[in-house]
């Protein structure tokens, strides 16, 4: 089974000698928690011109990845939601599955150095700014009554940790190694624990989603959002008493500390020393 590939095609600060920006596919590997060396994931750019932004030149770039690379991917992810309908259809068209997801880390490391690094080199580099990415503020849906938690808590774990986390009893789940996300062993991991009756159901329903974070939402009822997909998100539980606001905003203050990365595990009961699902997680910011 090959990796998981991460997918942009956008325009870039670089200017064509007609004054127009040029497009860039980029491809790479995925993180996963047993890949350490980000210089060992594979790479994949190509700069086309704005006249040739189409699904077609898309597939036939994704093809000469597949041509580069030691083996094809299993499946595809995608971040940028303006161009959701054409990477759809250029992966479609490719027979790779493909979902859009904001679970994109090693893309986003890359396209900021590329930002910071590489493109300013480049003949016809500007600096003018580039159209927001954000996708429309979703509204969070209730989770299927069948995959209400039963119990949930608040926990932490320092960074080190999860040095063995390959070897953790874990039915679905995905995670990354913390140092590639510039973690120090030393710090403090929030995360939330939710224990359910139907703890494999819902964690295999979890699975689906294209996990990318979870944040609190102090508002007028303040809850327990899970965000997913490219626009997506589900309320996980209300916090219904000033205490518990209080304590998940003092995990939104320890998610900062530690880079915005953090967890969440579905397990049968709090005495379950195995997990039906885990996700190790990290809030970004799109490029």
């Amino acid at each position: 089974m090959g990796s998981v590939w991460e997918l942009d095609f956008y325009s870039r600060p670089v200017l064509d000698e007609n004054d127009k920006k040029l497009w860039e596919v980029l491809i790479c590997e995925g993180l996963t928690d047993t890949q350490t060396d980000p210089d060992q994931l594979f790479r994949y750019s190509k700069f086309l011109s704005n006249t040739d932004v189409n699904s077609i030149n898309l597939k036939a770039a994704i093809a000469e990845a597949i041509d580069q690379a030691p083996a094809p991917p299993s499946r595809i992810r995608y971040f940028r939601y303006q161009m959701q309908n054409m990477i759809q259809r250029a992966c479609d068209d490719a027979e790779i599955p493909a979902k859009p997801s904001r679970r994109t880390l090693a893309l986003q490391q890359w396209l900021r150095d590329r930002q910071d690094n590489y493109y300013p080199q480049q003949p016809g580099y500007t600096n003018a700014p580039s159209p927001s990415v954000a996708a429309p503020p979703p509204s969070p849906q209730p989770l299927p009554d069948a995959l209400i938690g039963q119990r949930w808590a608040f926990v932490t774990l320092e960074a080190a940790a999860f040095a063995d986390l390959p070897e953790w009893d874990i039915d679905f789940g995905e995670a990354f190694p913390l140092d590639m996300a510039g973690v120090e062993p030393n710090t403090p991991i929030p995360g939330l624990l939710i224990f359910s009756s139907r703890a494999t159901a819902l964690a295999a329903w979890m699975s689906g989603l294209e996990m990318a974070y979870w944040r609190v939402d102090a508002g007028k009822t303040p809850q327990l959002i899970l965000e997913t997909g490219a626009a997506d998100s589900w309320i996980l539980a209300g916090l219904t008493t000033p205490a518990l606001l209080a304590e998940a905003q003092a995990f939104e203050a320890a998610k900062a500390k530690a880079n915005q990365v953090h967890f969440i595990g579905v397990q049968s009961s709090a005495n379950s020393e195995s997990f039906a699902g885990f996700w190790l997680l990290q809030s970004i910011q799109l490029g």
